[in-house]
């Protein structure tokens, strides 16, 4: 005997449907359950404020104090009063007058005017500096060489003229030493000789030499003769 089944009795159709529905149930009582919390339970007795243990507070009792007002602004100064006072000073007019000459007028004619040149004065000007420097006789070449030659000629002159058994006589010992400055004047010659010497005989005999010097070419600058001051010292050993 066959078992005659409705068709519209197959449940094999809503097979899907009913998957879907349990994953959905299954997904969302899953994910109450991840976020479900539970807490202690807490003692919200211990928490309770006890109002009775609090202290009065005492509010301090403040005087008012019946403070002046401020003074009142000092009154504004009073406006100023101007005084128009009518100008009766008479102003006199300054006339200008033509600087055209007439045709009839005379010319004055003005002598042309010269100026002098005034002459530059040269102060003195030292030995190593000078353009032209004082020459000793028989010294020659350049300037550089006359220079170097005078200068030795000098020395040599100072120390073959200089008594330097002078010491001995003024019972001085050791290294002696003279320090001497002068000057060529414009035409070559020794002037304004000075000396410092630890005696005063070796002073005046470094006086003496140097005023045994013999002339010099004068020394120039720019082509004019000047004044050239000259130093050097005199050093020499007393030997027993």
């Amino acid at each position: 005997m066959k078992i005659k089944k409705s068709p519209k009795a197959d449940l094999r159709k809503r097979v899907m449907l009913f998957l879907q529905l349990g994953l959905v149930a299954t997904l969302a009582i899953t994910y109450l359950g991840i976020n479900h919390r539970t807490y202690d339970p807490v003692d919200n007795s211990a928490m309770a404020l006890q109002l009775e243990d609090l202290d009065e507070e005492e509010i301090p009792i403040t005087e008012l104090l019946n403070t002046p007002p401020p003074p009142p602004p000092p009154p504004p100064p009073p406006p100023e009063v101007i005084e128009i006072v009518e100008d009766e000073v008479e102003v006199e007019e300054t006339v200008i007058k033509s600087t055209e000459t007439d045709v009839e007028e005379e010319v004055v004619e003005v002598e042309e005017i010269i100026e002098e040149e005034v002459e530059e004065e040269i102060v003195d000007v030292p030995f190593t500096v000078l353009e032209d420097a004082p020459t000793y006789p028989g010294c020659s070449g350049s300037k550089a060489e006359k220079k170097a030659c005078t200068e030795k000629k000098i020395r040599d002159f100072v120390a073959k003229k200089f008594d330097t058994e002078l010491a001995n006589e003024l019972g001085l010992e050791g290294k002696q030493k003279i320090y001497v400055q002068w000057k060529f004047d414009k035409e070559g010659r020794v002037t304004g000789a000075r000396a410092r010497a630890p005696h005063p005989e070796l002073q005046a005999e470094a006086l003496r030499v140097l005023k045994k010097l013999p002339q010099l070419s004068p020394g120039k600058q720019r082509g004019k003769p000047v004044n050239v001051p000259f130093s050097m010292p005199i050093v020499f050993e007393v030997q027993f």
